[in-house]
């Protein structure tokens, strides 16, 4: 099995974070655009793990959460 990739992105361009919806409860990863503050997503999270995958592929140790 392969080791996936780091994920490439530009820290002064964007951010990474997670999204969680209030109403539904469903939570992505992805990246905020620090100019505009609009939220790309990357990947929906079936469970902790994924986020720990996310963060490990992004080199970040602590995610900001958006809603």
């Amino acid at each position: 099995m392969k080791k996936p990739k780091k994920i490439e992105f530009d820290p002064n361009l964007q951010q990474p974070a997670i999204r969680r919806s209030i109403c539904t409860g469903e939570t992505t990863v992805g990246f905020i655009d620090l100019a505009s503050g609009r939220f790309t997503d990357y990947k929906l999270v079936k469970n902790s793990s994924d986020i720990d995958e996310f963060k490990r592929l992004t080199g970040t140790d602590t995610l900001k959460t958006i809603y």
